[in-house]
């Protein structure tokens, strides 16, 4: 069932940001490192966004972790659109965390050392703000559709590391939204206006 949901911040769409690429470095074979669904690294991200968010408030409206990176529909405080820096303190403080645990790192330059860069990360991200009650939808959609995308699992109820479950309990989806499980599946969405990953 999809219900209509008004789900905007206050004084408009712009101040909610999509955050998508937020990968662990590449090794020298250009693969991406698996470590986000090891249970330390989960736990030190849910750590780190707690942190972050007492610290510069967000809501986190969806997520989904898969092995390598994640996807996030973060809402902001009216006027404050501060993504880079809330960004930077959770990559910062999970990576302190991870290679205090014993976490491996991919080896840097001496450059990136000096800059303060580590080997857990990639520097970048890619963010978007949200328009309007569609644009959040689709985007909802392509997070949580996002484990099957990356073949992680059959469908979005399976994956463990999403809000899905979350927005599944709130009857905003049916729990067999895109599910390949039952009898009946169903057909699913067509993500072309995404960009690449």
């Amino acid at each position: 069932m999809r219900l209509a949901i008004e789900i905007g911040p206050p004084g408009g769409w712009p101040s909610l940001p999509l955050l998508r690429h937020g990968r662990c470095r590449r090794d020298r074979g250009e693969h991406r490192r698996p470590i986000l669904c090891e249970p330390v690294a989960r736990r030190l991200l849910h750590e780190a966004i707690d942190n972050c968010r007492r610290s510069r408030p967000f809501e986190l409206s969806a997520v989904v972790i898969l092995p390598d990176h994640l996807h996030a529909i973060w809402q902001l405080p009216h006027g404050d659109a501060d993504v880079s820096t809330r960004r930077s303190q959770i990559k910062s403080e999970f990576t302190r965390g991870w290679l205090a645990s014993g976490g491996a790192e991919i080896g840097v330059s001496e450059s990136r050392r000096q800059n303060r860069r580590r080997g857990v990360w990639q520097r970048r991200f890619w963010e978007h703000c949200l328009t309007d009650q569609y644009d959040f939808n689709r985007h909802l959609d392509y997070i949580h559709y996002n484990p099957v995308k990356h073949g992680d699992v059959a469908c979005p109820h399976a994956w463990e590391c999403s809000s899905f479950h979350r927005w599944a309990a709130a009857d905003y989806y049916d729990r067999a939204w895109c599910c390949t499980c039952t009898a009946n599946p169903t057909r699913p969405p067509d993500f072309k206006w995404a960009a690449p990953e």
